[in-house]
């Protein structure tokens, strides 16, 4: 069996290898989720009903100079892919576990930032997530992290530090925390704004508290809005680690608590206090990087905007504050995948096996407005 590994292509992809990437499934789904760059033939049906010649006649036409990975949801309809476009003479493998491996992928990357201190961005392309290590003077704090914390214990190895936190900008609706696990795990703090830990035991964040991470301050500021718990962390007032409040383009959803039945309030109301706190972001100091919890596509760290570039591209931050409040309100996206179980799980009110994560974060983030 010809296979090819999900953190092989991602390094293959970036070091700009020329793939053809095949994704067999349906059109929408497909244009749902996908990875950048890849092209859709919609052979699913033909391949699990075995029309071997109705699927060579759909790939016909794919160049032969081409290396091709196939590509389903996990990686076992795609095999089939990969066996006629063998038996036709192309060079073939198969994406390990489609694209649910290609949503464990991490990178990472070093921030340029004057701290003293390291700041790691860590980036799940297959998720569009961006989560966040800062080291300095042998201490580390984690945040946003994905429930893949091998990745994050790795990091910690590769810098020789010691996790002292794990802090959490919000309770997410697209991806399973793996705040609290790490952090147990560590016996150390996880800290969460209390209006978002519904049903946990967490170190509550507040507003204007400060931590000292070796010789790095980091300050919470509460941003509410996206979720009534968000906030935004200062490092050094150098940069904002801005969740789901803030995104280079666009700003966070406001009605994922209000639908998922754990937020006593409305979309209205929300898109106001989002308003008010953004605008308490634009008065930072010292034009500060913006570091948010999400890139769309496939990010490649790091990912960083100044503030004030973030002004002039973000058409959201432009608008009145009753523009404002009626686009968000009224103009909903499509929603996360599954969003209403992730958020209950990341405030406490649901569980999941381990065995069902992956299935149950499939798909794009979607937690920004537009």
């Amino acid at each position: 069996m010809s296979e090819i590994e999900p953190t092989e292509l991602g390094t293959r992809l970036n070091s700009g290898d020329d793939l053809l990437i095949l994704d067999i499934r349906h059109e929408d789904e497909y244009e749902d989720w996908h990875i950048p760059g890849s092209e859709n033939i919609d052979v699913y049906d033909e391949l699990t009903e075995s029309e071997d010649e109705a699927v060579e006649e759909a790939l016909s036409e794919i160049p032969e100079n081409n290396e091709i990975v196939t590509v389903c949801t996990a990686g076992i309809v795609s095999e089939r892919a990969t066996d006629v476009l063998q038996d036709m003479g192309y060079e073939a493998k198969t994406l390990v576990d489609g694209m649910n491996g290609w949503s464990r992928v991490h990178r990472s990357a070093p921030i340029d930032i004057d701290i003293d201190g390291t700041l790691l961005q860590v980036a799940r392309p297959g998720k569009g997530c961006l989560s966040y290590v800062l080291i300095s003077d042998g201490e580390a704090v984690a945040f946003d992290i994905s429930h893949y914390t091998e990745e994050f214990d790795a990091l910690l190895n590769d810098y020789d530090a010691e996790l002292v936190g794990v802090f959490d900008t919000h309770a997410h609706a697209d991806h399973v925390s793996g705040g609290r696990d790490f952090a147990e795990r560590h016996n150390v703090p996880y800290y969460l704004h209390p209006a978002d830990a519904l049903s946990i035991d967490v170190t509550p964040l507040e507003d204007g508290q400060t931590h000292a991470i070796g010789r790095v301050d980091l300050t919470v500021i509460h941003t509410p809005g996206h979720s009534q718990g968000s906030v935004t962390f200062a490092i050094d007032e150098k940069a904002l680690l801005t969740g789901d409040t803030l995104f280079h383009k666009s700003v966070g959803r406001v009605e994922l608590g209000v639908e998922a039945g754990i937020e006593d309030t409305d979309v209205e109301s929300n898109a106001a206090t989002l308003y008010e706190s953004l605008q308490r972001l634009r008065n930072q100091p010292r034009d500060p990087l913006v570091l948010p919890s999400h890139d769309p596509g496939s990010p490649e760290p790091p990912v960083c905007a100044r503030m004030s570039d973030v002004e002039t591209e973000n058409t959201d931050l432009n608008r009145s504050r009753e523009s404002f409040v009626e686009t968000l309100a009224n103009d909903i996206p499509d929603h996360p995948p599954n969003f209403q179980r992730v958020k209950g799980v990341n405030v406490g009110n649901d569980t999941v096996a381990d065995e069902e994560l992956s299935t149950l974060e499939l798909g794009p983030n979607n937690c920004a407005a537009e």
